[in-house]
């Protein structure tokens, strides 16, 4: 007679390949546990956590510079519009009087705007993967 075991039918194989360092540390610990390699793979699957891989951008010195002068150039930039839109509201002035510092302002958004980019081209170009 035939024994019959009261088993899930598992018809899925994983295959994988170790190094002789990480197969005798695989050994080692499906022989502390006292049960056969696919248990153990088995309950590593479904009980243990997965850490997941994240990639980061260093930042350095330069990153924080630049991220500093930005700020604070945006505090100026927003500060002189401010006084232009004010003028305008207050005064009624004429749009050609301030259109020079309109334009002005315009331009050191955009410098700002292609510096900035360039900064941050540069550190994604410098990027680095950690395992948590």
């Amino acid at each position: 007679m035939r024994k019959k075991y009261n088993t899930p039918h598992r018809s899925r194989v994983i295959k994988t390949r170790l190094t002789g360092e990480e197969y005798a540390e695989f050994s080692e610990r499906v022989s502390f546990c006292q049960m056969s390699q696919a248990e153990y793979i088995r309950q590593a699957l479904t009980k243990s956590r997965i850490r997941p891989v994240i990639t980061v951008s260093p930042v350095n010195d330069g990153m924080l510079s630049a991220v500093g002068k930005l700020t604070a150039e945006y505090g100026k930039i927003g500060g002189n519009l401010n006084q232009i839109a004010r003028c305008l509201n207050e005064y009624g002035a004429p749009y050609n009087a301030l259109s020079n510092e309109v334009r002005a302002a315009i331009a050191e958004l955009a410098a700002l705007k292609f510096e900035v980019l360039q900064k941050v081209g540069e550190a994604v170009g410098n990027v680095q993967t950690y395992q948590l």
